[in-house]
């Protein structure tokens, strides 16, 4: 019987099978970030453990809270910053160079189709799209992962997911996603990996992938997958050159990563997306999903584009193109927050942030912020805002607001208007 991805990877990952059905496997990528990783931190000091297995594959970032908005946040940083200098892990990202998470390691090229990844972040599965598997993981799992280089996880399950159609204009990956979540539920994929295929999934750039992938968790999957192909060698090409005497070398080695044509799936789910359109949340979970214009008219007090799910270059270049030469409506603020200094800098040398500021946008550093409610945007009670985040969990911008997940098009053309819009209606 033939292998799925995920059962390719932890085959070749596996340590140990202590019972049946858990698989101790050996990880090639512990990420950290200066929210969950210092509680284990100081569990690993309390316990006289303050190791770390291996300092070149462990990354680190200040993202969440970044500058630190107060003395708690301070220390958090602090914790982080301090740890990462006493084991001179070199992939520290302090504040200047750092960005969201799961933005900034793969654009660093960190992430690698077979690998193995955790991080005590939930849209660790974000990285899938490289066809590797990762996932988040509890305070425990992370602190194990930082002193020994494994996790335990559960046999692999997939749930296969195959797109096909032909996508309208103004309809992206974000469309997608929030579409098959509708079709999932939020707990249809929970202890599943959802393998992402079809000629849709082909076709999109590896911005996109990571999209799709960065959702699998709102529909309880543990990781969301993508095979490696072409787009992926591009990608990648410039920190795996050495590596390979060709692109064509590269991308023989990765296929070996491909699922089997007989492997064998939880769940298949077959989408035709020809007809989709563009779509939008309502209520407090992220499968409450419906066509954006049988939502027109809602009004909304804030937009906020950026992200781990829609902060890339390629993002800001869709809200871009609705916003050109029109502005906010009256009483609607708006927040661009580029994922990256390096997607920072490409928008502003391809005049992307002028197009934002012209439209009344206020524009922030990197920082995932305003996502959780935490700096940078945070709602008031009774506020709504159109965002191109991936939650919209009741308070999850600000106690007492809504927030209504969209597309950066979407999203741009609801400030325009003041109301949630489509963007073809523009």
């Amino acid at each position: 019987m033939g292998q799925t991805i995920a059962q390719k990877i932890f085959a070749a990952h596996l340590r140990d099978e202590p019972f049946e059905g858990t698989f101790v496997l050996d990880l090639d990528r512990v990420l950290c970030h200066e929210i969950t990783t210092p509680v284990a931190i100081a569990d690993l000091q309390w316990r006289q453990k303050d190791r770390v297995f291996d300092p070149c594959k462990i990354k680190a970032v200040i993202d969440h809270v970044t500058p630190a908005k107060d003395s708690k946040t301070a220390v958090q940083g602090k914790i982080l910053r301090d740890w990462a200098g006493r084991h001179g892990i070199v992939d520290f990202f302090d504040v200047g160079q750092n960005g969201v998470c799961h933005v900034l390691f793969p654009e660093k090229g960190f992430i690698r189709p077979g690998f193995t990844v955790i991080m005590g972040d939930s849209h660790t599965c974000t990285h899938g799209a490289f066809g590797a598997f990762a996932a988040g993981v509890g305070t425990t799992d992370l602190e194990v992962g930082i002193l020994k280089g494994v996790c335990a996880f559960r046999k692999p399950v997939s749930i296969l997911v195959n797109i096909a159609g032909q996508l309208q204009d103004q309809v992206v990956s974000k469309d997608v996603i929030l579409y098959v979540i509708k079709q999932l539920g939020v707990n249809g994929a929970t202890d599943r990996v959802i393998e992402f295929r079809g000629p849709v999934v082909d076709a999109m750039s590896m911005d996109a992938r990571m999209t799709l992938t960065n959702m699998a968790i709102e529909a309880g999957g543990t990781s969301g997958i993508c095979w490696p192909d072409e787009v992926t060698v591009d990608y990648l090409w410039p920190f795996i050159s050495d590596d390979y005497p060709s692109k064509e070398a590269a991308l023989a080695d990765f296929s070996k990563w491909h699922s089997d044509a007989d492997a064998e799936y939880d769940r298949v789910l077959n989408i035709d997306v020809t007809d989709l359109q563009p779509q939008v949340t309502y209520d407090y979970k992220p499968d409450c999903v419906m066509n954006v214009r049988d939502l027109s008219d809602t009004p909304v007090d804030q937009v906020y584009i950026g992200t781990c799910t829609n902060g890339r270059l390629e993002d800001l270049q869709q809200a871009a193109e609705v916003l050109k030469g029109r502005t906010l409506a009256p009483g609607v603020r708006g927040i661009l927050s580029p994922a990256s200094p390096k997607i920072f800098r490409e928008a502003m040398e391809l005049g992307i942030l002028g197009v934002f500021m012209d439209a009344g946008f206020c524009i922030t550093n990197p920082t995932c912020g305003a996502c959780l409610g935490m700096s940078n945007g945070v709602l008031a009670p009774g506020e709504a805002c159109a965002a191109t985040s991936n939650r919209n969990f009741q308070g999850r911008m600000g106690q007492g607001g809504m927030v209504y997940l969209m597309s950066p098009a979407t999203a741009a053309a609801s400030g325009i208007k003041g109301v949630v819009t489509d963007p073809r209606d523009l």
